[in-house]
């Protein structure tokens, strides 16, 4: 019989304590939590290139007397300090008193779109939340207005909105006779009311989908037992809905506020470039004052302005909402 030698305990103690095991681990640990920060690093660098750069040149172009005659050199144009600023904010001048009327015309219109788009997300998820046949067919109908590009989507509606051979007149004023005459939809102030419908039918389904994801965490047995005690579909939506709800609300509420406070693609492919005063959105405004006159400074300027004014709003709401949460938790 053979007998082996049992390891030197020695030996195992001096490699345990070996000057170089404890750099290994200690270098594992670091690869392991350096690992995700250089996975982002590539997403990192792009966001850099593509928002902030842009940014930063915006806010430094406000400050130049930037026209048509220094675009092929931008730096060389010459230093023109809060003058921009200056006149965007002159209201008693035609060029602030424009952007003053942009800018009550984007609030009503951001607070009229995003407020329906809730309110048709909410009912929608909430009538989905049933089972019925057909209702996978309906989800999936509902959410093509989202899917849809933008662009096809309301190019379509331009076509519709055409007074002579459109398809809204046709039903409004030929087959239902609700008006004398065929109305203009893309010119005056029933303009509002176009990019209003527009903008509500490719933004609600973005609030269902939400909305729909959020009713998904609250358990059923509140409901049955809420209608064992007697409480009725109103009573239910109101006191175990929407509370439970809140959190999911906030975070949608400020991301349809941002997307359609900036939405720049809807009225410009269903105007052009020169929208009627009745939807002269701030987003397009800018745009009009940038490329149409070639005053890249005051567009600047106005840019400035109004992502000033998009984090103010954002950080009283998040101050707000912060601060309810907290009271609703004590």
């Amino acid at each position: 019989m053979t007998l082996t030698a049992a390891p030197d305990t020695g030996e195992r103690k001096a490699r345990k304590s070996s000057p170089g095991a404890p750099h290994t681990r200690r270098s594992g640990r670091l690869r392991r939590i350096s690992l995700p920060y250089l996975l982002l690093l590539p997403a990192l660098l792009l966001e850099l290139l593509v928002h902030l750069v842009p940014m930063v040149i915006g806010i430094a172009v406000s400050f130049k007397e930037l026209t048509q005659f220094y675009i092929r050199d931008w730096t060389t144009a010459p230093w023109a300090g809060l003058d921009n600023y200056s006149l965007a904010v002159d209201f008693d001048a035609p060029v602030g008193e424009a952007l003053l009327n942009s800018f009550i015309t984007t609030c009503l219109f951001t607070v009229l779109s995003v407020g329906l788009c809730w309110l048709l997300g909410a009912a929608a998820a909430i009538f989905m939340q049933e089972s019925f046949r057909g209702r996978g067919f309906l989800r999936t109908l509902f959410l093509v207005p989202y899917a849809l590009p933008v662009y096809a989507a309301v190019i379509t509606w331009a076509f519709m909105f055409q007074r002579d051979n459109g398809l809204i007149n046709h039903v409004v004023h030929d087959q239902l006779g609700l008006t004398d005459s065929p109305p203009f939809w893309l010119i005056g102030d029933n303009s509002f009311v176009a990019l209003l419908v527009v903008s509500v039918w490719k933004g609600w389904p973005f609030a269902f989908l939400i909305i729909m994801a959020g009713l998904q965490n609250i358990p059923r047995e509140i409901y049955e037992a809420a209608a064992l005690d007697g409480a009725g579909v109103w009573q239910q939506i109101r006191r175990i809905t929407l509370p439970s709800l809140r959190p999911v609300n906030q975070v949608l509420v400020l991301v349809l506020f941002l997307w359609t406070f900036n939405d720049f693609n809807t009225p410009f492919v269903l105007f052009g470039e020169a929208a009627p005063e009745a939807a002269d959105l701030i987003s397009l405004h800018i745009y009009q004052s940038s490329f149409q006159t070639w005053n890249f400074g005051t567009g600047s300027a106005m840019s400035v302005l109004l992502l000033l004014f998009l984090l103010v709003v954002t950080g009283v709401y998040l101050l707000l909402t912060s601060r309810g949460r907290k009271a609703s938790d004590a």
